[in-house]
């Protein structure tokens, strides 16, 4: 099935590109939407299994697609609202549509890699894809947020390349050069640890430009601002969970080696300085969209806390990451009504959004609650049981340091909100305001009770999942 998946959303996405016909445009992206549903449905009933060599449908990449999948709906729909406000013209459009296409498809591929090679393929084609969205708008800005980008990303790429040579270096100390995550679980104990450390060191720095954790965060930053809002969603939400999956499945084999403490110490450290470049920022940041990115490093540094603390947190970093896309994604498609409104991203120029758009200010509302980890919040579970995990193995200074972390970013992230929703614009011409269908505010809602849901009342079957997607880490 991955096979047909892969060639049809390949063909989808060259025929839209070529396109300039908008009923076949946007009829092609219904029929990728269907296929793509197909083919999460299809993982669901074959967990598993593997296909075509390198394609293994285990819990992890289930979970990660089905999260995607619901994502990508109203990611679509909203781009149709972004194309039509802005009456894009057939080239932008067609380049829009296919590169949309394009992402989802390498992101879909990726979480279901059994082998670091082809997790890096993939990877790299999401870059391409993704650049195409980011300069959509064809400005100096968007120029400059793609070869940012572009620069940063082709830099972590490499990064993962040496990586997957030194980890093949390592695997030859065990008579072997398989590297599917399968065989070097597997060879685990026979690896050589001097290149096991290189390859971890290189995999997880190039990694971290798509989950946005400190050293490569800033490759997501201006991506996230310039592309538009409704990309800047997929962006902030699956292609940071891509991030997470080539991370987590290599950490996973040096879980199962003695350089397990030392890799606790290498992901602990990168996602406290994390935490701790996203307070700075979040502290002093003015334009919204930047403001939700640098929110995305925060939640991150926490889900690797997660990772470096083990035992429940290995459970809850996964739970986080799910309910972190649903969350984020959910502001993002809101920012696309919010800009429509007062034509501005600036918390200077923007103000009293309950009076032109009381639906979508109830979403910022509970999006703030959500993303900040307050009760009801599903966020709040998955971050008390990291909080209980880093307890648990007795990191009480370090909890004690992120609270007050996370204090000043729920603080810094308030003010502006609170400012957004009920401090009126100083200087705003409310004369030719566009009135908003509180229609376009569903999907958000959608998505909010989705994440309430998974985290106090999570069915049985995504509980059973989420332990299989840690089960082969060591308590």
């Amino acid at each position: 099935m991955i096979g047909i998946y892969l060639l049809g959303a390949l063909t989808i996405a060259i025929t839209l590109f070529f396109s300039r016909n908008k009923l076949v445009e946007y009829s092609l992206v219904g029929v990728f939407l269907g296929l793509q549903t197909i083919f999460t449905v299809h993982t669901c009933m074959h967990n598993g299994i593997t296909e075509l060599v390198y394609f293994t449908y285990d819990s992890l990449g289930i979970l990660l697609l089905v999260t995607l999948n619901i994502v990508s709906i109203p990611a679509a729909i909203h781009s149709y609202i972004y194309i039509e406000t802005h009456k894009e013209n057939p080239q932008t459009r067609a380049i829009y549509l296919s590169s949309f296409v394009l992402i989802l498809m390498a992101i879909s591929a990726g979480y279901l890699s059994n082998h670091i090679a082809v997790t890096w393929i993939f990877t790299e084609i999401t870059t391409l894809a993704a650049s195409a969205l980011i300069y959509h708008h064809r400005n100096k800005l968007a120029l400059e947020g793609t070869w940012k980008y572009v620069f940063i990303c082709a830099i972590s790429i490499t990064f993962i390349f040496i990586g997957i040579l030194f980890l093949s270096l390592s695997l030859q100390h065990a008579g072997s050069d398989d590297l599917s995550f399968k065989n070097l679980l597997a060879k685990s104990g026979q690896l050589n640890p001097i290149w096991l450390r290189m390859a971890f060191l290189f995999i997880f720095t190039g990694f971290t430009a798509k989950l946005g954790l400190v050293p490569m965060f800033t490759a997501g930053i201006d991506a996230k601002d310039t592309a538009p809002a409704p990309a800047g969603a997929l962006l902030a939400s699956v292609l940071m969970n891509l991030g997470f999956v080539g991370i987590f499945r290599f950490y996973v084999v040096v879980a199962n080696t003695p350089l397990l403490h030392w890799a606790q110490l290498v992901v602990g450290s990168a996602a406290f300085l994390s935490l701790f470049v996203a307070t700075v920022y979040m502290m002093k940041v003015k334009n919204i969209k930047r403001m939700l990115a640098y929110s995305g490093i925060e939640h991150m540094g926490i889900v690797m806390l997660g990772i470096a603390a083990g035992g429940i947190g290995y459970y809850a970093a996964v739970l986080h990451i799910i309910l972190h896309a649903f969350v984020k994604s959910s502001l993002f498609f809101q920012f696309n009504q919010l800009y429509r409104v007062f034509q501005n991203k600036s918390i200077y120029h923007v103000g009293n959004y309950f009076k032109y758009n009381p639906t979508g200010a109830i979403v910022l509302l509970l999006g703030f609650i959500s993303t900040t980890a307050m009760p009801p919040s599903g966020l709040f579970v998955s971050e008390f049981l990291i909080f209980k995990s880093l307890f648990d193995v007795g990191q009480i200074v370090l909890l004690i340091a992120v609270l007050l972390l996370l204090t000043m970013i729920i603080w810094s992230f308030g003010k502006n909100i609170f400012k957004v929703l009920f401090v009126p614009a100083v200087g705003f011409d409310d004369s030719n305001v566009e009135k908003i269908s509180p229609w376009e505010s569903v999907s958000q809602f959608v998505l909010l009770a989705t994440a309430v849901y998974l985290g106090l009342n999570p069915p049985a079957i995504f509980v059973q999942m989420l332990q299989e997607s840690v089960s082969l880490l060591p308590l």
